[in-house]
């Protein structure tokens, strides 16, 4: 039997509403053990656990929802491997902790309130295209070529590939600091230095406008000096520019070819790019924390 091509993905839309967009084989969805822990970022460990306790409380039975499919393996032979279907996938997301299990609790949560209000749901979405359901990878692409073709600086267009990532959440305190994490691996990258070190490397009295390059009006504002890219020159403009650029063809390539990506993911694919690219890679916080930077630039 050909394996399945099924795919879920769970995350927020640009206004911060939880979507989930599924691909189907057929009139239903198969995934590995893999793959679900995959979804629900868990150890796989965890999610066969849940599975058997799913069957061992008799909430399903094992032969209704899941099947074997033939796959070829790394090693070129081929396995028979457990898929489990819809059914099984939801029984999980119900039991399983995480950001990604909470995110569709409360997308399913809404949909049942509706239900037992109205007596049904609508997909409005898919109601006005029948034949043209949304894809989200489709989508995503539109969005990478919205922020490749913007106005906004380089720098800024890199941080926001990254908040396209699927369980990235604009409200969770590790979101905020990943966030500062991959803008100080690109600083650094390009300068050798975190954004804290370079304001305070930079920032000199005795020169026409502190040191600054970048800033509006007629002189730098106190929240300006604090902005480490204000202190680039011109080279180093053009190799962000230029790093950035390889970075959102890459991301747009991601897209085209349905792979969803988390924040971790993008860390990981940074470092592998910026080693290609023959980059420095920061491997801790600096030097400088981000205090002792204002305190210093404030001063001055």
């Amino acid at each position: 039997m050909e394996t399945p091509r099924s795919q879920i993905i769970i995350y927020k839309d640009r206004n911060g509403h939880i979507k989930i967009d599924v691909r189907f084989d057929g009139n239903t969805v198969w995934l590995t053990q893999d793959a679900i822990a995959s979804l629900y970022d868990k150890g796989r460990s965890t999610v066969t656990e849940h599975i058997q306790n799913v069957f061992k409380e008799g909430e399903l039975r094992e032969d209704s929802v899941c099947r074997e499919f033939r796959r070829t393996g790394t090693d070129g032979k081929e396995y028979q491997v457990k898929y489990y279907n819809l059914e099984l996938i939801i029984a999980v997301g119900y039991r399983v902790k995480s950001l990604q299990g909470t995110a569709f609790r409360k997308w399913a949560t809404e949909r049942l309130s509706e239900y037992i209000v109205k007596g049904f749901v609508i997909d409005s979405e898919r109601l006005k295209n029948p034949d043209l359901p949304f894809d989200y990878f489709e989508e995503l692409e539109r969005t990478i070529a919205d922020i490749r073709t913007s106005e906004k600086r380089f720098y800024r267009k890199i941080t926001d590939i990254y908040a396209t990532s699927i369980d990235y959440d604009p409200t969770n305190d590790q979101s905020l600091l990943f966030f500062k994490t991959v803008q100080n691996k690109v600083h650094y990258a390009v300068t050798g230095s975190t954004a804290a070190e370079i304001v305070v490397d930079r920032i000199d009295t005795s020169k026409k406008n502190l040191g600054l390059t970048t800033f509006r009006g007629a002189k730098p504002t106190k929240e300006e000096i604090v902005i480490a890219k204000n202190y680039y020159d011109k080279e180093e403009l053009t190799q962000l520019n230029a790093l950035v650029e390889q970075y959102l063809i890459f991301a747009t390539e991601q897209a085209r070819r349905r792979i969803p990506m988390k924040m971790k993911d993008w860390i990981d694919k940074l470092h592998g790019f910026l080693t290609i690219n023959d980059r420095d890679i920061l491997q801790d916080a600096g030097r400088v924390s981000h205090e002792l930077m204002k305190e210093i630039a404030e001063k001055k």
